[in-house]
């Protein structure tokens, strides 16, 4: 009887550990599509939205720089004092699509705030990437980065394990969370909200002086 259920026990160990591998395989799947994973050149996997903080002391400075789809230079280091949201995407990534009317929304709302959005795409030919902007009426710049050389050198700093991926930099430049996967438009706001009233940013300048005023009267 003892002799039984070892074997038992033994085949439902194998079932397990053949469900395991066949969910991490499957998981590395959609991902790897993408060609972030062979890009950046390391593992990437499918993003569970999955959240990181980090709090002021332990945050680390990046400057992202490139040229967009349009031409134009741009680069994280000219909003210097505001909130800079990153994002990484490709037109035919299903949670990109998804996450692109929040995103959109945001850049729209928070703009007055001193939040400014960045996208980063590291996938798409000029044309593919216009129609995205087009079709979602996108109002904030992507970095074309086809090398990779964007990504790489962010994954140094914060790592980026998912297309998409989003990254809040704070006031000073430095990352403040990371959100792996598609964001969820509420976790985003928060975060957002949370980097704006550590100061800086227009909000917390506008707020100076009706606290001034508070304080005078």
């Amino acid at each position: 009887m003892r002799e039984a259920r070892t074997r038992r026990a033994v085949r439902r160990a194998a079932v397990v550990a053949a469900s395991a591998g066949l969910a991490v395989a499957l998981a590395a799947c959609g991902a790897q599509d993408s060609g972030a994973g062979d890009v950046v050149g390391q593992g990437f996997v499918s993003g569970d939205g999955s959240v990181k903080q980090w709090e002021p002391d332990d945050r680390d400075a990046v400057t992202v720089e490139g040229t967009t789809f349009e031409g134009d230079e741009v680069s994280t280091a000219d909003w210097a004092g505001d909130v800079v949201v990153l994002n990484t995407w490709y037109a035919a990534c299903p949670p990109c699509r998804a996450e692109a009317p929040d995103l959109v929304d945001l850049a729209n709302e928070r703009a007055a705030d001193g939040v400014h959005l960045l996208g980063v795409n590291t996938e798409d030919e000029a044309g593919a990437a216009l129609s995205f902007q087009r079709t979602f009426d996108v109002p904030y710049p992507s970095i074309e980065d086809r090398s990779g050389q964007v990504v790489a050198g962010l994954s140094g700093v914060v790592p980026l394990q998912a297309v998409p991926s989003t990254v809040v930099l704070d006031t000073e430049g430095r990352v403040a969370a990371r959100v792996i996967g598609e964001v969820e438009r509420s976790t985003l706001e928060a975060i957002v909200d949370e980097v704006l009233s550590e100061g800086g940013g227009a909000a917390a300048e506008d707020d100076g002086p009706e606290a001034d005023g508070a304080e005078g009267a």
